[in-house]
């Protein structure tokens, strides 16, 4: 008789530990899993194509003080105001997203050089992008408003 109880006690001991271990697992995994799922699924908006012509202003910093741009695009053709002077580039579009900007009208040989840039989110009136020399790593972020 005692050893039946024993067995018993044993069997309801094993069952006991498994089914908290089981809900210990089953938390830690859904504390894991879940939020990588919902990271996953997220994509910010890019409707680039609402932004390949028009008006659009953004700030840089020059000197430690806030200098507004401004440029206006439209097809391959891309003139900027910047600092009271004018500029000419061309543009060339890699795909909906991604575009080479190069001077038409080059000064010295730092302006020769072409920028990559990308388009990483937009918004209804603005995107944000990021832009690199060509052939170059290094890579800055930057966020256009459209003025139209």
């Amino acid at each position: 008789m005692k050893y039946i109880d024993s067995r018993k006690k044993r069997t309801k001991n094993y069952h006991h530990q498994y089914n908290t271990l089981y809900l210990m697992l089953r938390k830690i995994v859904l504390g894991i899993a879940l939020p990588i799922l919902c990271t996953a699924c997220y994509a910010p908006q890019r409707d680039c194509n609402a932004f390949k012509d028009g008006e659009f202003s953004f700030t840089v910093t020059v000197d430690g003080e806030e200098v507004a741009n401004t440029f206006v695009r439209k097809g391959n053709l891309e003139v900027a105001h910047f600092m009271g002077q004018t500029d000419s580039s061309s543009v060339r579009w890699i795909n909906d997203c991604e575009y080479i900007v190069r001077k038409l009208h080059p000064k010295n040989r730092a302006e020769e050089q072409a920028v990559h840039m990308k388009i990483l989110s937009t918004t209804d009136k603005s995107y944000t992008f990021e832009y690199n020399l060509v052939g170059k790593s290094k890579k800055s972020r930057g966020t256009v408003v459209k003025n139209d």
